[in-house]
């Protein structure tokens, strides 16, 4: 028998082939135009295009990266020049007018690069100052130079008047002098404050025996000495020499920090007219 014939169309021509074989070539096409759309996506999310708001946000991580070693030049510079000042003022002995300058430079930091800056500084004082002569001294600077520097500069910064200033720093210089006592007590195993007021009382106690001798006083002052009284009065004595201190910072600062740029409030009326009146 013979093979059946073949289906063809009317005209004589042989059947199309199957569908599926007939959508392999368009599925195909619509597939990579499809990746190459999905792979010009990848391209322009990876490249960068430069606008205004990329070029302002440039030149602002540019300040923010260029001032920090500013600062860290700064900052180690004005600490080595403190350390310097307590150094030269300790084993040269030159005069207690440097003690006017101790805080000024911590200070300064803190005007021209603020608080982290300014604790920066006291910190590298006090690591420097413990390696060239040692803890003890180390930390009597810190406190209460260090303190006062950061202090004064945050006062200084928010325009405080002088006398709220004098008045704080006063406080943080007598806990300074307090501490001092204290170490001293520790490591020669002795309390110096009660030493000091009963050295202070045998004076008093000494004074005025000999002003009854003199006819000046009667007896009955020689038993009214009283110990509580002189610590009292000791302490004021201190808050005193600490505010004298404390204004004779700001002076120093008021006249050299305006030189500088970093000007600090100006003080009260009357010691504006005193200084014109040297001038």
């Amino acid at each position: 028998m013979s093979s059946p014939p073949e289906d063809r169309d009317p005209h004589g021509n042989p059947p199309p082939e199957s569908t599926s074989s007939q959508s392999n070539l368009p599925r195909s096409a619509a597939d990579l135009a499809r990746l190459e759309k999905e792979l010009e996506e990848v391209e322009a999310s990876l490249s960068y295009t430069r606008n205004d708001s990329d070029s302002s946000s440039t030149a602002t991580a540019y300040v923010r990266t260029a001032t920090p070693p500013l600062m860290m030049v700064e900052t180690a510079f004005l600490a080595s020049t403190a350390s310097l000042l307590w150094l030269v003022s300790y084993y040269l002995s030159i005069g207690p007018w440097m003690r006017i300058l101790f805080p000024i430079p911590i200070a300064l930091v803190y005007l021209r690069w603020g608080l982290r800056a300014a604790w920066m500084s006291a910190i590298v004082c006090g690591l420097l100052l413990s390696v060239l002569m040692g803890p003890y001294l180390s930390l009597l600077f810190f406190i209460p130079y260090g303190i006062l520097g950061v202090q004064l500069g945050a006062m200084w910064r928010r325009r405080v008047p002088w006398l709220a200033s004098i008045s704080v720093g006063t406080l943080i210089s007598t806990l300074g002098f307090f501490t001092r006592v204290a170490l001293l007590s520790v490591f020669l195993g002795e309390d110096l404050w009660s030493y000091l007021t009963n050295r202070i009382t045998d004076l008093i106690q000494w004074a005025l025996s000999k002003l009854v001798a003199w006819g000046l006083l009667g007896l009955e002052v020689l038993g009214q000495t009283n110990l509580t009284t002189i610590q009292i009065a000791t302490v004021g004595v201190v808050l005193v020499s600490d505010f004298v201190y404390l204004f004779t910072v700001h002076l120093a600062a008021w006249l050299l920090l305006e030189r500088l740029g970093n000007p600090i409030p100006d003080p009260p009326h009357w010691v504006q007219v005193l200084m014109d009146e040297e001038k």
